[in-house]
């Protein structure tokens, strides 16, 4: 049973039970780490004997994934993080629980910037942390005409003093296209991992890390799980942070189901009513604690305003995975913005577009890797809302910049030049000629006269025809004869443009 406490956050408390510390050896869980396109995925493809990667559309994995492998009779555990700028909170995720890391280094594109950012990660670890020993992967070695001892150069100028150069870290060249050199390199995992003496203690109640989560509609909720100690079992009360669970079932890496997980092991924990925090660690038997009062609801904020002469942009952020949505979200909220703009996200989720999501009355909904239903369209468009989707986190960046560069900006629905000027019917009525040049002109419609680029004034459509019969609209292309109300004197040349 949950033992439930008052206080003022929610927290997992780590259970308290007696334990006999019997220690036995543990397999390595292994993070590969490196720039975008460097080939971690097609590393890791090589080592489980895959064709096909588990990759993102345009080549860029955008997931955690956890693989199990037996090398020499031996498990190792590996964590693809993802290489892309967007996920380098992920790559810190991933960082902090593995016990040796592979920097992926490709020999035809050396160390790069993310190259260095994963050098940084893994040597010089937040307050607390402790290093995390790395071996480097000199990948694609099967390329003509490279030149490795360059890699090795450039390696050392980042700081990284490699075996064989005055340094300690080793390094084996590697191609996942034929396989060279990977055999060896699970061999060198094995030796780093023996000498970091990796154990667990089987009488600890079980624990692990969440790598990710997600919600469906076929499965509901799932946590990809790394066990960290003890076992988790099926029946297990567990709880990640605020958020408690008995486990319905495990399934391993291949999907299969399990009764029960063993440390070091990726598992999928199914039992959750919500979403658990990912970066949070998961506890057996944990004390979940309640805060005394509950937060408030939000509340749905008003549309796009000027407030102190800003533009402020509402946004709701909805994601497929807790990890696409924390990426989305720090790519969304680093934006550079026009001067005196405001991006104000009021609601971040996982999960399809849903009207309730619409009922909010953002500008815009951004949706990474999810769609929209049937009836969040429909709504969407009686409220005039944006909905923004794609597979491809920067191709959402892309349509975010180009919707707030027309913000401001008037909508030309039609432009008609004029050919010529029949005269006038009475006071200020002409009867004109013209060519919709673009959009579509309509009968009874607002315009402003434009001459040379320059507004003169504004009149509207009396009559509008089209080879001499009463027209409803005109559109680009077609020529027809107006009856107009204005001001002023219309000539040929004169532009006449339609919002």
């Amino acid at each position: 049973m949950w033992s439930v406490r008052r206080g003022p956050f929610f927290c997992c408390q780590k259970p308290n039970f007696m334990v006999n510390f019997i220690t036995m050896k543990r397999p390595p869980i292994v993070v590969v780490m490196g720039h975008v396109d460097h080939g971690k995925t097609s590393l890791l493809d090589q080592i489980r004997k895959a064709n096909v990667a588990v990759r993102e559309a345009g080549g860029i994995t955008q997931s955690i994934g956890a693989y199990e492998i037996e090398h020499n009779g031996e498990r190792i555990t590996f964590i693809d993080t993802p290489g892309h700028q967007a996920f380098s909170q992920m790559r810190v995720r991933g960082a902090k629980i593995a016990d040796v890391a592979i920097l992926v280094v490709a020999v035809d594109d050396s160390v790069q910037e993310q190259t260095k950012e994963a050098i940084k990660v893994l040597e010089h670890p937040p307050a607390g942390g402790q290093k995390t020993p790395f071996i480097i992967a000199i990948t694609k070695i099967d390329k003509a005409n490279i030149d490795i001892n360059k890699t090795k150069n450039d390696l050392m100028a980042a700081g990284v003093l490699l075996e064989g150069y005055g340094g300690n870290v080793s390094w084996k060249g590697v191609s996942a296209k034929t396989g060279e050199g990977v055999s060896d390199l699970l061999d060198l995992i094995l030796l780093t991992a023996e000498v970091e003496d990796l154990k667990y203690e089987p009488n600890n109640p079980g624990r692990g890390f969440v790598l990710e989560s997600k919600s469906d509609s076929r499965r509901g909720v799932t946590a990809t799980v790394i066990v960290t100690d003890g076992k988790l079992k099926v029946g297990d009360e567990v709880c990640v942070g605020s958020v408690p669970a008995k486990i319905k079932s495990l399934e391993n890496f291949l999907n299969k189901p399990i009764k029960e997980a063993m440390p070091s092991a990726p598992v999928l924990v199914m039992g959750f009513k919500e979403v658990p925090k990912i970066g949070e660690e998961l506890l057996v038997g944990g004390e979940l604690v309640v805060p005394k009062v509950a937060l408030a609801a939000n509340q749905p904020r008003p549309l796009m305003a000027g407030k102190d002469s800003r533009v402020v942009i509402n946004l709701i952020l909805k994601a497929d995975s807790s990890g696409s949505l924390e990426a989305l979200s720090a790519v969304i909220k680093s934006l550079p913005l026009p001067a005196n703009h405001e991006l104000n996200v009021i609601s971040e989720g996982i999960g399809e577009i849903s009207d309730g999501d619409v009922k909010w009355r953002p500008n815009i909904i951004i949706g990474f890797r999810v769609g929209a239903g049937r009836a969040a369209d429909d709504l969407a468009k009686v409220h005039e809302v944006r909905i923004m989707t794609s597979e491809i986190i920067y191709d959402l960046v892309k349509q975010l910049d180009d919707w707030m560069k027309g913000i401001g900006q008037k909508v030309v629905s039609g432009d008609l030049e004029i050919l010529a000027v029949f005269g006038k019917k009475g006071g200020d009525q002409q009867i004109v000629g013209g060519k919709v040049a673009s959009g579509e002109v309509k009968n009874n419609s607002a315009f402003e006269v434009q001459r040379g680029g320059k507004g003169l004034g504004v009149g509207r459509i009396v009559n509008l025809q089209q080879q001499k019969r009463d027209a409803i609209k005109v559109e680009a292309g077609g020529e027809c004869g107006l009856l107009i109300k204005s001001e002023v004197e219309i000539r040929a040349g004169d532009h006449l443009i339609f919002n």
